[in-house]
């Protein structure tokens, strides 16, 4: 039976369970990892395609998908579950952005080739976005545009693989030791980036607090 770095007891019944065939069970995984699923899909969904195409339609297709592909998952698992679902759906993902973006689509900008079978990367702007939302009190809940390029700027700026273990880290909340297989590093070089990631960002927001607080009201 397959065995994740974050599985509870109860996961790991529901994955006994749908490798004995029960679609149900495996429905009721699918549910409980949907959340965060949704999550990263939004962080790394195009933004050409914001109101285009809805989340929940990549969703759907990754729950197809695990349901054709997880008997040859049960009987043969190289990744902890999640890992796997969350690798399915990406590639749904990357599919989309193929389907309606075409030529038009930047290798460069769609794919992270340190993802195991490529990856959409998350945008400096969905970031910037998330990190103003989570990070700035109510009072300053209208952030000037300037603000949000500056972030988006600084967030550029960043080392590509510092970047991703930050995303993986805190905004699809995987542990150190799965962002370490996701990225193929060890957990100590992961860790360390992880700690780098967090100072560079500590830095971005107390120099956009700062240019922000001087600015004119």
């Amino acid at each position: 039976m397959p065995v994740s770095i974050s599985n509870s007891s109860e996961t790991d019944r529901l994955l006994a369970l749908a490798a004995a065939g029960d679609n149900r069970a495996l429905a009721e995984l699918f549910e409980q990892y949907r959340g965060r699923l949704e999550q990263m899909v939004r962080l790394r969904l195009d933004r050409r395609l914001q109101g285009r195409l809805d989340p929940a339609d990549v969703l759907q297709e990754a729950y197809l998908e695990l349901a054709k592909r997880y008997p040859e998952y049960a009987a043969d698992s190289t990744l902890p579950f999640y890992l796997w679902l969350r690798l399915l759906t990406g590639q749904k993902l990357v599919d989309q952005h193929r389907r309606h973006l075409g030529t038009k689509m930047r290798d460069a900008c769609m794919e992270v080739s340190l993802h195991r079978a490529g990856m959409p990367q998350a945008s400096s702007a969905s970031l910037a976005e998330m990190l103003l939302g989570r990070l700035t009190s109510a009072s300053r809940a209208a952030i000037r545009t300037e603000t949000r390029l500056r972030v988006q700027e600084a967030l550029n700026t960043m080392d590509p693989i510092d970047r991703e273990v930050l995303v993986l880290r805190h905004f699809e909340m995987l542990s150190n030791e799965e962002t370490a297989q996701v990225l193929n590093l060890k957990t100590s070089a992961a860790s360390n980036r992880h700690l780098r990631a967090l100072k560079r960002l500590k830095e971005i927001l107390a120099e956009t607090t700062l240019v922000d607080d001087q600015s004119p009201a």
